[in-house]
């Protein structure tokens, strides 16, 4: 494939979320969650992403510094737009916060943002944190409602769910996962046209991350539940050393 087609680098943040699930599951500080991201730093990881839920079902409060301060990769920090969560951000300051739509009874996150019915209440979050110099992201559905709302909301990047997407590949839906992919890759391409940095995530997994990472406008994928349950039987080092490998080919 013509290297000219695919200028921007692409990118892999790991979430490690669930290594925290685990040590949550019974207490205590095993599995430690900063532990992995020192093995995601050291095997090329380009980045980590963790998820403060207001539940704090994996996740802890103390983690965010913890995790900061044991590896030189930016901190995606995925989090609601609630006042509690603002306050966080503000006073660790992570490279990025993603919002993210999140329901208490919900086991992982089932949708995008609704950034455009929502706009009145993210403006002043939105505003807030790019005041204290965080990257702000918006994790949407790749259609161009949502789209114009990070637009017009100023967000300097956005991260399209590939939920559907993966679900299609698992019903062996091939006309499915096409337009899928199509969706994902339109949208990618209308966002770079309009000065924002597409990322994408949500279900990705050895099987089905290619198709997703050969889209030419992606700049970053972010992965973790897959990543996490490999590492049970090869390792977290090896599970995303196998990642980076299939993406890397997918370019």
């Amino acid at each position: 494939m013509n290297a000219s087609l695919h200028p921007i680098p692409l990118r892999l943040g790991v979430n490690i979320d669930h290594v925290a699930t685990i040590r949550n599951a019974r207490g205590g500080d095993h599995p430690d969650p900063v532990r992995a991201a020192e093995i995601v730093s050291r095997v090329g990881g380009d980045g980590i992403t963790a998820h403060l839920r207001e539940d704090r079902r994996h996740i802890r409060d103390e983690d965010l510094a913890r995790i900061q301060a044991a590896t030189n990769l930016p901190l995606n920090l995925e989090m609601a737009a609630t006042p509690e969560m603002l306050e966080i951000a503000l006073r660790h300051k992570p490279h990025a916060a993603c919002i993210v739509p999140e329901k208490r009874e919900e086991r992982t996150t089932e949708g995008g943002l609704d950034a455009a019915g929502l706009h009145n209440t993210l403006v002043p979050i939105v505003d807030e944190l790019r005041s204290a110099g965080i990257r702000v992201s918006l994790f949407i559905e790749a259609n161009e409602r949502q789209l114009d709302a990070a637009l017009r909301l100023g967000a300097p990047v956005v991260e399209f769910h590939t939920g559907e997407y993966a679900h299609a590949v698992l019903d062996g839906d091939n006309e499915r996962v096409e337009s899928e992919v199509r969706r994902v890759s339109d949208m990618a391409a209308l966002a770079a046209k309009n000065g924002i940095e597409p990322h994408a995530g949500h279900g990705l997994t050895y099987d089905n991350v290619q198709p997703i990472a050969a889209i030419p406008h992606l700049a970053e994928l972010n992965i973790g539940h897959y990543l996490v349950g490999e590492a049970v039987f090869v390792g977290l080092e090896n599970a995303v050393l196998r990642m980076r490998e299939l993406m890397d080919a997918a370019r």
